[in-house]
């Protein structure tokens, strides 16, 4: 497996870089654009919605490339009006007319049907081509999945929280699932913080974390959250890097399971 190579997200068409970038933690265009350079090219515009990703994917689209952007505007919101107010000042923030994909952000039980009635009608307008989802509630993306109201999935996957193998990603049939983008790689810092893992251990780096969750085949983008040139920098190391080995892997595991076990919350 190269980590180098681009992939079809699910079923949507769009040829996706293996690591995502989110906007939310103030890396600079720089460190963007970066990103979009090596390959990159699945951009979170989340909450916040800080400044340094909206003036690459304005560089990036001056340039002419923006055919080779996947462009993700996200949406908390539980009003239809607020939610489409929201998006379309999103897309004059980058000067844009539409982008890939609608994110609706942390549902864990369906999406209203206000909520969804309102997001096809944006997309019959033109403003996005495919609608994302993300939660907590791993078993609602199986049901989801089968009803087919979504494209693709934002899931919290990491070397602690390893459920989403077999109550996610055993119950999608592989030729027909939606696209799977991981988040929270690093589970919010525990696994790359000296306290948190276990006494004398070394902490997992960003990219041994990155690395563990690309080494699934299941999943098609794994989020990262850079904060400035430097992280991402150490970020973009796991394109390289490639998947772990045997090794590696059950290092990360026994680091992981250690993580579980003492921070609690959020299995």
């Amino acid at each position: 497996m190269d980590l180098n190579e681009k992939r079809s997200l699910g079923k949507t068409g769009l040829l996706v870089g293996r690591l995502g970038v989110a906007s939310g933690y103030g890396a600079s265009a720089e460190a963007y654009e970066m990103a979009f350079e090596r390959g990159c090219n699945y951009f979170y515009w989340s909450s916040p919605r800080k400044p340094g990703m909206g003036e690459a994917i304005r560089n990036i689209c001056r340039q002419g490339k923006r055919d080779e952007l996947v462009i993700v505007l996200q949406s908390y919101s539980r009003s239809a009006r607020l939610m489409e107010y929201f998006f379309t000042k999103g897309l004059k923030d980058i000067g844009l007319d539409s982008v890939d994909v609608l994110l609706l952000g942390w549902h864990n039980s369906a999406p209203w049907e206000r909520i969804m009635a309102r997001a096809r009608q944006m997309q019959a307008k033109g403003m996005f081509r495919h609608l994302a989802l993300s939660g907590h509630n791993r078993g609602l993306f199986p049901e989801l999945a089968s009803q087919g109201s979504f494209d693709l999935f934002h899931l919290r996957y990491n070397a602690a929280h390893r459920g989403a193998e077999r109550e996610i990603f055993a119950k999608l049939d592989p030729q027909q699932r939606p696209g799977l983008v991981s988040y929270t790689a690093t589970r919010w810092g525990h696994l790359i913080n000296p306290k948190k893992v276990p006494p004398g251990e070394a902490p997992l780096t960003s990219s041994d974390c990155y690395r563990f969750v690309l080494t699934n085949p299941a999943v098609d983008v794994c989020m990262c959250g850079p904060a400035d040139v430097g992280e991402m920098a150490a970020a973009l190391h796991t394109l390289d890097a490639g998947p772990l080995d045997e090794t590696e892997m059950a290092r990360v595991k026994s680091i992981g399971d250690y993580v579980h076990q003492h921070s609690g919350k959020f299995w």
